[in-house]
């Protein structure tokens, strides 16, 4: 007996998505444009603009990758229907974010004060030689990519070779991969954190930073595939391995890294003010000032009062109309925070919110960019695993009733 893997039809009408297929290309271009602008006025503006919008789709990748690892370490029936298309976004980690980081390594020295310091003078440098320096800063970030693109590719090989072959030894790579993976995945993540955002302002210390900025990824990494996912079922491209119930698990994680993101920012918090000590409180008192202030006050509400209670009841974590929206919210205020660790280096007293127009423009090329690369991955290789062992489950049939059927054609079993 066969089985045909064709999407079914889905309750929701299809969603036609052929007016937008010019739009990553429109951003491409605007956002050029803009960046292009910001850079000739003013380098240090569009270097910390720049990484601002890069760490921005590094958090995406990155919690797209943590969910692949996770799948196959747990071996998990439900998200098999979101695997695919998340070792697509994991894979734009390399060559196209690395690619991406080039004007962070090229106008570094408008962006960290301390390539600018001799270590002869500064104590604190010094101690952290010899990363950092310009070479340590090069290397290390090589580093970073290298392990994401070992881990990537070869995750994404033995994928594609399920799909060929269906053999049992392409299920255990992918296990073995994402068994040091996780561990290399986050020792990798919170380095990279530090080095590249929390060094802005190097004086400050914060044994909380790693682990803030992985839930950060994980949050931001579930509301994307969850609106990717949305939009797959309704094109009837996933309606065959995305239930109703998928979308509730998925909703039931974003409840759950809404509190542990907003945790990890509040311990961190809570952590310098008990302390009191002036080499950490500095930073928090810098972020009072101007609008820094009240752009604290929206992160409170954006990222936990009013995505935790929308989140909390049972039924609307599969009402499409409700959670899209939230993931919207979620990615403003991962923007936001991200903006409120990155700009205060450079605006003490606040932000120029004449400059708003330039890391807008930033993130507009690189998500018209990583979109293209997106869609281009996504097109040229089946839409979800064909051969995982628990497709089945992830249909909704049981294997149990498809053997049955077919001893009862005579077939073995």
């Amino acid at each position: 007996m066969t089985m045909s893997l064709h999407p079914e039809k889905t309750h929701l009408p299809l969603l036609d998505l052929s007016k937008w297929c010019k739009l990553p290309a429109v951003l491409m271009v605007v956002g050029g444009l803009l960046s292009v602008v910001g850079l000739a006025i003013s380098p240090t503006e569009f270097g910390f603009s720049w990484l601002l919008a890069f760490m921005f789709y590094y958090s995406i990748a990155l919690g797209a990758l943590f969910l692949v690892m996770v799948h196959h370490l747990t071996d998990a029936g439900w998200s098999v229907g979101i695997r695919r298309f998340c070792e697509h976004l994991a894979s734009l980690l390399f060559p196209w974010l690395a690619i991406l980081f080039l004007p962070i390594a090229i106008f570094a020295k408008h962006i960290y004060s301390w390539l600018q310091e001799s270590p002869a003078t500064n104590n604190l440098i010094a101690a952290k030689l010899p990363v950092f320096t310009y070479s340590g800063f090069i290397i290390a970030s090589a580093i970073f990519f290298g392990i994401w693109w070992l881990l990537t590719s070869q995750l994404s090989r033995w994928s594609l070779k399920q799909d060929e072959t269906g053999a049992a030894e392409c299920t255990y790579k992918m296990r073995f991969y994402s068994g040091w993976g996780i561990v290399a995945f986050a020792l990798t993540l919170s380095a990279s954190g530090v080095l590249w955002m929390k060094a802005l302002q190097y004086q400050w210390f914060s044994a909380m930073y790693g682990v803030y900025f992985f839930s950060g990824c994980a949050w931001i990494g579930l509301a994307t595939v969850y609106v990717i996912g949305v939009i797959l079922l309704r094109q009837g491209v996933l309606s065959a391995v995305l239930k109703e119930n998928y979308f509730y698990f998925i909703g039931v994680l974003l409840l759950a890294f809404t509190l542990f993101s907003s945790y990890t920012e509040f311990a961190q918090y809570f952590v310098v003010w008990n302390a009191n000590m002036p080499t950490e409180t500095f930073w928090y008192l810098i972020r009072e000032n101007g609008n820094w202030w009240w752009l604290s006050m929206i992160l409170i509400a954006g990222k936990f009062f009013v995505p935790f209670f929308v989140l909390l009841p049972v039924s609307v974590k599969t009402n499409f109309k409700v959670i899209i929206p939230v993931c919207v919210l979620i990615w403003a205020m991962h923007a936001a925070d991200l903006a409120f660790n990155i700009f205060p280096a450079l605006h003490n007293d606040g932000y120029p919110l004449k400059w708003i127009w330039l890391p807008v423009g930033c993130l507009m090329f690189m998500g018209g960019f990583l979109g293209k690369v997106f869609l281009k991955k996504f097109n040229s290789h089946p839409p979800f695993p064909q051969r995982d062992p628990r497709l089945l489950e992830a249909m909704g049939v049981n294997a149990n009733v498809v053997n049955d059927l077919v001893d009862a054609k005579g077939g073995v079993r």
